[in-house]
């Protein structure tokens, strides 16, 4: 008998290719599903643009190209207040924060330090659609918002503006920013406490924020920072003009060490080489000796010096002044030093919002002095400090640490954090300082302290060449590399006396902040070229 082979396969073969099927089945059932899905959507998109009523009033803006004038009235986000209540208003800002919340979404718009409270919320005016395209904006994107101004019946302490809040009719983004950021404002922002009792302990480090600056720059502390920077250059400059000064613009290429030794920047200069100015001390001088008799100078300042603390940096802003006297330097102290006065006052007085702006993030105790400032004999400091327990010679110059402990002493003996600290031992000051003619051991020299660190350090000159030539020698400075300064007294020159100023220093502690790069808005230092 023949028997045919079978047709089917083995139970084993049924089941695999039953399992086979199966996958099969429900792969492409759900590639159905998904499609279905997918035309769903896009249906209900479809539908809810169909239905968008708000079409119109938000969305992308084309670049900027200046193709078009728009006439248009924009009110600044610190003049939201319930003066403006009910009136509707166009702002451009940064989304500084947003959150969605079921129909609505509520977002933080930032203009400089200030910010506002904004809500977007699904009304006969605002679509749905709007709304969702308002909690998908990135952070830091720039936009523009019109809206109606609402007093709120809870403070808003989140943001500086804390009686109003802004109910958005039009939202358009005019500049978006990368869904991705090096650092976040909100924790760049964050107050310096040394307790965490949120248990966070986000801190962004000085280094990131020095690396992405342009982002750093936008937190409300910096904004204020650097307003109230240019205030103090302002002041410096209407108090000086006001008492007769003349505003000069000095040389920062220059042929020869402005102050001697070896901190410089050495510069390529055609077939020779050239110097970045330490300090603009010789044209200050050249000045006076040609009969300008009081000058003023704004601007940078090199020191190759290799420092790496907190209040050294490699590029900083001098505000350096010169003055002609009739018959004593101190006719010039009293000029620094009442002008320093005014200087506070005047950041007391215009720079209010700045300070309490700064001293958010950073506490500190105000900034105290006494009008007339303080003033002590270097001798009187340095007894100061041999009875707290410091081993001074009487020639010796302060260190740091010395100079932050005698104000420390000076605060809780005056309460002042600025004083001036006169007659300075010969011995630790440059050539070109006029000797005290009653003591040889002493000079008519001067620092002015903030908070226990110096911010001028000033003297009368020796405006006398042949003199000088001596003062030169002496201190082993090679008479040929300076010849141009000392013929430059040769013809005559009155009495005169000056000092240099770091501004970013000033504001540093006038500030109480505790690095210069906080003050610096691009920092050089010995290791920081960028950005």
């Amino acid at each position: 008998m023949v028997f045919e082979a079978a047709s089917v396969g083995t139970p084993e073969g049924d089941q695999a290719k039953s399992k086979k099927a199966l996958k099969k089945e429900a792969k492409e059932a759900a590639k159905a599903a998904k499609k279905e899905e997918k035309k769903s959507q896009n249906a209900s998109q479809l539908q809810e643009a169909e239905n968008d009523y708000s079409a119109g009033k938000y969305g992308a803006l084309p670049m900027i190209q200046s193709g078009d004038k728009i006439s248009r009235e924009f009110t600044h986000v610190k003049d939201l207040t319930k003066v403006l209540a009910d009136q509707t208003v166009w702002i451009r800002g940064r989304l500084h924060t947003s959150r969605a919340k079921g129909k609505q979404c509520f977002a933080v718009i930032r203009q400089q330090q200030y910010s506002v409270q904004c809500l977007i919320a699904v009304s006969d005016t605002t679509s749905k659609a709007m709304v969702k395209f308002a909690s998908n904006i990135t952070k830091e994107s720039i936009v523009d918002v019109e809206a109606t101004v609402r007093i709120v019946n809870q403070s808003i302490e989140s943001c500086s503006q804390k009686t109003v809040e802004l109910h958005v009719i039009q939202l358009f983004t005019v500049s978006a920013a990368k869904s991705q950021l090096p650092l976040l404002i909100e924790d760049a922002s964050r107050p310096v406490k040394d307790e965490d009792p949120e248990g966070l302990n986000i801190r962004v480090n000085q280094d990131t924020r020095l690396d992405n600056r342009v982002l750093d720059l936008r937190t409300p502390a910096n904004q204020a920072i650097f307003r109230l920077e240019a205030g103090v250059c302002q002041l410096f400059r209407d108090i000086l003009t006001e008492q007769g000064f003349v505003e000069i613009h000095t040389p920062k290429i220059i042929s020869a060490a402005s102050e001697g030794g070896a901190n410089v920047f050495t510069v390529s200069y055609f077939k020779t080489s050239a110097y970045l100015a330490q300090s603009p001390q010789l044209y200050k001088q050249m000045a006076i000796a040609a009969d300008f008799d009081k000058v003023f100078t704004v601007g940078a300042v090199f020191r190759a010096e290799d420092s790496n603390t907190h209040r050294h940096l490699t590029e900083f802003v001098g505000l350096d002044l010169e003055m002609a006297f009739k018959y004593h330097y101190h006719e010039v102290v009293d000029v620094i030093a009442n002008s320093f006065t005014q200087i506070f006052k005047g950041l007391r007085d215009k720079f209010a919002a700045e300070i309490a702006a700064v001293s958010q993030q950073y506490p500190v105790e105000p900034f105290t002095f006494l009008d007339p400032p303080l003033r002590l004999d270097f001798a009187t400091g340095v007894k100061m400090l041999r009875e707290a327990g410091v081993e001074i010679g009487d020639e010796d110059d302060l260190s740091t640490p010395d100079e932050k402990l005698l104000g420390r002493l000076v605060k809780k003996t005056y309460d002042t954090d600025f004083y001036i600290l006169d007659k300075y031992p010969l011995a630790v000051r440059p050539f070109y300082t006029m000797p005290d003619p009653k003591d040889n051991k002493k000079s008519n020299s001067y620092d002015m302290f903030m908070r226990g660190e110096e911010v001028l350090s000033g003297a009368q000159r020796i405006h006398d060449p042949e003199f000088l030539a001596e003062r030169a020698k002496l201190h082993g400075v090679d008479l040929e590399k300076i010849k141009a300064y000392i013929d430059a007294f040769r013809f005559g020159c009155p009495p005169h006396a000056g000092g240099g100023i770091g501004m970013e220093r000033v504001v540093m502690l006038y500030l109480g902040l505790d690095n210069i790069r906080k003050t610096s808005m691009f920092p050089r230092d010995p290791k920081r070229l960028t950005p």
